[in-house]
């Protein structure tokens, strides 16, 4: 049986209890409890995150600061057009993350709509404390990100790679991961298609340097307990809102089939009505012999 998890679990604070509020369709969902942690322990001056589709890894961070009362600045870079492996966006979905933004972060969250490689100078070199590479995971693709925006790192700088747990058709962030995670203090999970963690920054945070060793250390202890935590993140979200969206759905049904119910009520009614005034009219009664001499043969044979 696991232990329950407490502070006195290795790599945990309190924060890494925190649910967030905001829950779109995800695939980041059970990274939520470390998001929490790593702002709290991080306190990062600016996020930059490249890929941020429906907004929650990038709102995630930024309900965390806000909780915190940090400052922080966030940029969320994407075409929001979608590819061949995430699949291709409905146009609403960069309308719903915008409206988002613009409702609960207008002061703290921005959004740069455009392909990384055109953006890159937007972002000021040696300005972001955490960036999240989370776009297309293509080893030429991941390694094209993290070229292109590690100028734009801090001396305290800490990346973050999702994905380095897929190894399907079309996935090299595992590979590009496995070349830079010995050349900086760095840890991964394992859960929630993989994350990594990665202290590139000469005067990275201290208290980030002692997670990775920490975890280094109690890896399995660190990975179930956060294994753990994003397991209850996802046991939430079915429970807040895939099922009364399922409720809401059987609902609906329900109320149609009721509605189909009583129209076929009145349609027979109708029929019946018909059937009434038909055999009570007078051309009803002048053809009954008629109708009774066509069924005599039926009735001989």
């Amino acid at each position: 049986m696991s232990q329950p998890i407490t502070l006195a679990t290795p790599g945990v604070s309190s924060a890494s209890f925190w649910y967030p509020t905001y829950f779109p369709v995800s695939a980041w969902i059970e990274h939520a409890p470390f998001a929490s942690w790593l702002i709290d322990a991080a306190r990062p001056r600016s996020v930059v995150e490249l890929g941020t589709h429906n907004g929650f890894s990038l709102f995630a961070f930024a309900e965390a600061a806000r909780r915190l009362g940090l400052q922080t600045q966030l940029t969320g870079l994407d075409s929001w057009e979608g590819d061949d492996q995430a699949g291709y966006f409905d146009p609403t979905v960069y309308e719903t993350v915008k409206r988002e933004a613009a409702d609960r972060f207008p002061e703290s969250v921005r959004l740069i709509r455009g392909y990384f490689v055109d953006s890159v100078d937007k972002i000021r070199d040696g300005s972001v404390d955490l960036l999240h590479i989370d776009g297309r995971h293509g080893y030429n693709d991941v390694r094209a990100d993290f070229e292109q925006y590690r100028p734009k790192l801090s001396e305290r700088g800490v990346v973050l790679f999702h994905d380095i747990a897929e190894h399907g058709k079309g996935f090299g962030v595992h590979r590009f991961w496995d070349e830079v995670a010995g050349q900086h203090p760095s840890f991964s999970f394992e859960h929630g298609h993989g994350l990594g963690v990665l202290a590139v920054g000469k005067r990275a945070p201290d208290s980030v340097l002692r997670f990775i060793e920490i975890a280094g250390a109690q890896g399995g202890a660190v990975r179930d307990a956060y294994a753990r935590l994003g397991a209850r993140i996802v046991e939430y979200y079915r429970g807040a809102v895939e099922a009364p969206a399922t409720l809401v759905h059987f609902r609906n049904l329900r109320a149609q089939a009721e509605i189909d119910a009583r129209a076929a009520m009145e349609e027979t009614s109708r029929l019946r009505q018909e059937l009434a005034r038909l055999q009570a009219s007078a051309s009803w009664r002048v053809t009954g012999p008629l109708r009774w001499a066509r069924g005599l043969p039926r009735r001989i044979r």
